[in-house]
C-alpha cells in the first residue's frame, strides 16, 4: 500500500498552525494525489460511510469555497482553502474506493433511507443560501456557525464506521475525519470568540 499525503500533510499544516497566529494563505498549489487502497474486505456499513461522506463533503465543499471567496478575514479564508484541499482529496480517494467494489458514488436522499446510519448530513440548500446571501463580516460568522455544525456531522457518521465498519483502510479514514474535524470544531470556536 502506498500513500502519498503531501498536499494533505501541506493543508493540515496549514489549517492546524491557525492556533493563535495568523497563517500565509498558500502561494502555489501542489498537485499530489493521495493512494491508497482500501484492500480487504468490506461490508454494507463501509459503503453508505463512504457514500453518506461523500455527499456531506461536497456540501462542506461549496461552503469553504464560498468562504474562500468571500469571508473578510484571513484566517478564515486560509481555513476554508485548507479544508478544500484536504476534503477534495478525501472526496477523490472515497469514490475511487466505491468504484473498486462496484458501488455507487452517489446516496439514496430519500429522508429515511440513511436512519439505521444516523441520517445524512444536515446541511442543505437553504443553509448554503444564507452563506451566499450573507455580506461583509456576516460572511465570516454565517460561514463558522454553519461549518461548525457540518463539520459536527462529520464527527457523528465517523463513530458509525468506527464502531460497524469492516474495511481496515474505511475505518482508519473514519478516525482521521473524526479526530481533524474535532479538531476544526475547536479552532473555529476560537475564531468565533477571537
Amino acid at each position: 500500500m502506498r500513500r502519498r499525503y503531501a498536499a494533505v500533510l501541506i493543508a493540515a499544516a496549514l489549517f492546524t498552525g491557525a492556533c493563535g497566529t495568523e497563517p500565509e494563505p498558500p502561494t502555489e498549489k501542489v498537485a499530489v494525489q493521495a493512494v491508497v487502497q482500501a484492500e480487504g474486505e468490506h461490508n454494507d456499513t463501509d459503503v453508505m460511510y463512504l457514500q453518506m461522506m461523500i455527499a456531506h463533503h461536497e456540501q462542506g465543499l461549496q461552503m469553504v469555497r464560498l468562504a474562500a471567496k468571500r469571508a473578510q478575514r484571513s484566517d478564515v479564508r486560509t481555513m476554508a482553502a485548507a479544508v478544500d484541499a484536504v476534503q477534495s482529496d478525501e472526496v477523490t480517494m472515497m469514490k475511487a474506493w466505491l468504484t473498486k467494489w462496484s458501488a455507487p458514488t452517489t446516496v439514496d436522499h430519500a429522508p429515511d433511507a440513511h436512519a439505521d446510519h444516523g441520517g445524512l448530513p444536515a446541511t442543505g440548500p437553504n443553509e448554503i443560501a444564507a452563506l451566499r446571501k450573507a455580506k461583509g463580516p456576516a460572511v465570516d460568522t454565517t460561514f463558522l456557525n454553519l461549518f461548525l455544525a457540518h463539520q459536527h456531522s462529520a464527527v457523528e457518521m465517523a463513530g458509525t464506521e468506527t464502531t460497524g465498519g469492516k474495511n481496515a483502510e474505511v475505518k482508519a479514514l473514519a478516525q482521521r475525519i473524526r479526530d481533524s474535524r474535532t479538531d476544526q470544531i475547536k479552532q473555529m470556536l476560537n475564531l468565533l470568540n477571537g
